[in-house]
């Protein structure tokens, strides 16, 4: 079964690879069987007897080649996609060479071996693993043939180091080794760093924690070669720098924990910008002691250095949580307020992306004004036409108006910031009362409209407005601007939106009554056939037996009976035709509206004048629509006003064709007719195509039904 099945843990809706079966087998060869064999193989090494104290360097080798084959048993999960093989193989060969090295101090005293020569062989070969495991990150595949190669190259050089060193019967150095790996590292990193980006889901949060253990062991690394050159600690510096990867294996099973997985990207900020700091700081220590000062000659002046260090590391530390307390506690000294005076521009510009009502956000905004600023009041105006009304006031006065005349809108909206002085002038109103007040007047204007005011007030005696109040005032009114304009949007839109929706019902209600008027026509069509031509032709057909079995005895009755039967056939000819009137004209398809109309209008019982201006021949639905429309309205004026005189009058304008009915009668109540089955039918039939339908009348002064439909 080559292809991979979904399924949903019960724990975690992401989705779960279920493995195939042979895949399951190599999960367990590489992530049980091979770590067990790394085990025995360390085991095996460190029950070698000599020397007899281990060394603190194969200490941390054997510690490191052990978290690696705990890392290896941890990624053999089902779920996982990381490379498992080259951690498997990574801490398989590690092992190998450590216990090789063990055996070869053991047989010949540090001489060449069979067994020196094995661990020289995977010291290299443990680093070209490391660089085909960076490549295949995040799911153990190299993928590309650029991958390949540098992989392949990778083995090549170690292979090539190694055969070279063992022919000149050397070990592998440890400078080499120092040397290699963040060689290697670096060569990698690009192709990680793409791996990284076109991650996503639990690949990408495996490759976080992935980084997360390899900062913070190449952070801690730093830490301890500064340490070592700086205070000659710790002693054994190589060892405590190779021990900091074991970062590296706990952040690879860090990634395997889904607990932990979402908080990878978050960590990994934190550590890089500790590890920054970490560089930062190294760099500062080493610059000044070799730079400017004097390295230190005795343990003194080293433990002098150690404490002024750690005492740097704590203040970095306890800075950032202090920060913000000492930041307070400073502008209550300087502002005598708990917040700088720009504090109200940042606030409100954090409220505008939050669901809160326009005048709220306007007292909040006037309320932080007023003790960020040392105010006796902060005012905000509001309004769009010539006159402004004041919407907020800290502390509260109440209403009030003020009045900006044609002449002074351009002005005021184009002014910035301004004192009592420009107020005096084109706002003499916002004077009255605080004449010996220092004020200041923001426009809030937003396209080169005037949309309101922001008035602050302070005491004659208090400080004077500074450049920073006038710029906070000058962004505050732009925001304050954008805010109103805004706002002024979402009214339009929301009057838009009632205005659809209440077509969308008009539209929803016609359609169903026009269903309705369908089907009663078509059962009235029905009806009329039934009860009449249908009754008419039963009748002919039995004539016609009648006249054929009489035709040869009585030759005088079959004629008589025949001359009937055309008399039937006429009826019911014209009963058919009246029938086809009433669901659409002949003369109407025929010649168009104006002699259809005519044709009605000479069946009226009213005098009515057909005033017909130019019109020609349009599509049926327009047609139809207008001459039953009118026949309504000379059916309501032969109802209403029987003595009445009408005129039907049809024209073209502006891209339309339009339509009147008017009568001389005695009018009626416009508003109550529009609720009227005949004027409902009439908007109905015109809305369906675009159109529309107004009457008009009076008591005792005739009425009028227009209506229009857009052409083209």
């Amino acid at each position: 079964m080559k292809s991979k099945a979904m399924t949903n843990n019960a724990l975690d809706d992401r989705p779960v690879m279920i493995a195939p079966r042979g895949a399951t087998a190599r999960r367990m060869l590489a992530g049980m069987l091979l770590p067990v064999i790394t085990v025995l193989i360390v085991v095996v090494g460190l029950r070698v007897p000599v020397p007899a104290r281990l060394p603190a360097r194969q200490a941390v080798a054997f510690a490191l080649v052990l978290a690696g084959a705990l890392s290896g048993a941890v990624l053999a999960r089902p779920a996982q996609r990381i490379a498992l093989w080259p951690v498997a193989f990574g801490a398989l060969a590690a092992s190998v060479g450590l216990t090789a090295a063990r055996l070869g101090d053991e047989a010949s005293g540090g001489q060449h071996t069979a067994a020196r020569s094995v661990a020289t062989l995977a010291a290299p070969l443990v680093i070209a693993i490391f660089v085909h495991l960076l490549l295949a990150l995040p799911d153990g595949r190299l993928g590309g043939q650029a991958r390949r190669f540098g992989a392949g190259l990778a083995y090549a050089a170690a292979a090539a180091t190694g055969v070279a060193l063992v022919i000149a019967g050397r070990p592998f150095p440890a400078v080499v080794a120092a040397v290699g790996w963040p060689l290697a590292v670096a060569c990698a990193l690009p192709a990680v760093r793409l791996r990284y980006l076109a991650a996503a889901g639990r690949d990408r949060e495996r490759m976080q924690w992935m980084s997360v253990g390899a900062a913070a062991a190449a952070d801690t690394a730093l830490v301890v070669v500064v340490l070592n050159v700086l205070v000659k600690w710790p002693a054994a510096v190589a060892a405590s720098a190779a021990g900091c990867a074991i970062f590296l294996a706990l952040g690879m099973m860090a990634g395997e924990l889904r607990g932990l997985g979402p908080y990878g990207g978050r960590v990994l900020v934190q550590v890089l910008s500790i590890a920054g700091f970490t560089v930062v700081v190294a760099v500062i220590y080493l610059v000044i002691v070799f730079g400017i000062g004097t390295a230190p000659s005795d343990s003194g002046d080293r433990e002098i250095l150690g404490l002024s260090m750690l005492a740097a590391a704590v203040a970095a530390i306890g800075y950032l949580p202090a920060r913000d307390r000492l930041v307070a506690a400073a502008t209550r000294f300087v502002y005598g307020a708990k917040e700088a005076p720009d504090e109200a521009l940042r606030t409100f510009g954090s409220r505008l992306t939050r669901a809160i009502p326009m005048d709220e956000l306007l007292l909040q905004l006037a309320e932080s004004l007023r003790k960020t600023m040392g105010l006796t009041r902060a005012e905000v105006y509001t309004g769009l036409g010539d006159v402004l009304e004041r919407a907020v006031s800290v502390p509260d006065a109440g209403p009030r108006s003020i009045v900006v005349t044609a002449r002074e809108r351009p002005v005021v909206t184009r002014a910035g910031v301004s004192g009592s002085a420009w107020a005096s002038v084109w706002l003499p109103a916002l004077l009255e009362g605080r004449a010996h007040e220092q004020l200041r007047v923001a426009p809030v204007s937003h396209g080169g409209e005037l949309l309101g005011l922001i008035v602050v007030e302070r005491p004659a005696a208090a400080d004077s407005f500074s450049e920073d109040d006038d710029r906070v005032l000058t962004e505050l009114a732009r925001q304050v601007g954008l805010a109103f304009h805004n706002a002024q949007l979402d009214a339009a839109l929301q009057t838009t939106l009632d205005e659809l929706r209440g077509q969308a019902e008009a539209l929803r209600e016609s359609r169903a009554r026009i269903v309705a008027t369908g089907d009663a026509e078509r059962r009235r069509v029905e009806r009329n056939l039934h009860d009449g031509a249908q009754q008419n032709l039963v009748a002919l057909a039995v004539n016609l037996r009648l006249a054929r079995d009489i035709v040869t005895d009585d030759p005088g009755a079959a004629a008589e009976m025949l001359d009937q039967i055309a008399d039937q056939v006429k009826l019911t000819i014209q009963e058919l035709r009246e029938l086809a009137h009433g669901i659409y004209p002949p003369l109407l398809a025929d010649s168009g509206l104006g002699e259809a109309l005519r044709a009605a209008a000479s069946r009226s019982p009213l005098r009515v004048d057909v005033a017909d201006e130019g019109t020609g021949r349009y599509s049926a639905e327009t047609e139809a629509a207008i001459y039953f429309c009118c026949l309504e309205a000379l059916q309501n004026a032969a109802k209403h006003a029987p003595a009445a005189s009408v005129v039907l009058r049809l024209w073209e304008e502006s891209g339309g064709l339009l339509f009147s009915v008017s009568d001389d009668g005695p009018g009626f109540d416009a508003e109550s007719a529009r609720r009227g089955h005949g004027f409902v039918n009439m908007a109905d039939r015109l809305g369906a195509i675009g159109g529309t339908v107004r009457w008009h009348s009076e008591p005792g002064r005739g009425a009028q039904i227009s209506g229009s439909i857009p052409l083209g």
